[in-house]
């Protein structure tokens, strides 16, 4: 059964840090282009960062480059966001996405993926 589970947000003031964590099961996560999305109550979801099934290049949105990371552990079958110096706009519900198909590129444009985790709530606020 092909999962993906997010995990590691929740309150953090302004400054702070967090990791956010996505835990894929049911496919082989080399296999995949992986992006993290967020998104903000009554707001459309928008892309934060990616990495590529091919070498493990990675691509940022410009308002977190610089200060956010994404990874990933084949072995594990995990995906990371490690999130510095966070800021009261960064809040939202975070999305892991999963594609055999669709490269990062797609994703990011399209906002579709063919796997997608339920979110975990990231809240920047003092």
């Amino acid at each position: 059964q092909v999962q993906l589970v997010e995990s590691g947000g929740g309150l953090v003031q302004p400054g702070g840090s967090l990791r956010l964590s996505c835990a894929a099961s049911g496919f082989t996560l080399d296999f995949v282009d992986i992006c993290w999305f967020r998104q903000a109550p009554g707001l459309e979801r928008e892309g934060v960062s990616c990495i590529s099934r091919r070498d493990g290049t990675t691509e940022y949105a410009d308002s977190v480059k610089g200060r956010f990371t994404i990874s990933r552990d084949l072995a594990k079958k995990m995906v990371y966001l490690q999130m510095n110096s966070l800021k009261p706009e960064d809040t939202g519900v975070f999305y892991c996405a999963a594609d055999h198909r669709r490269t990062w590129q797609s994703m990011l444009s399209t906002r579709r993926a063919d796997y997608w985790g339920s979110g975990t709530l990231v809240t920047v606020s003092s």
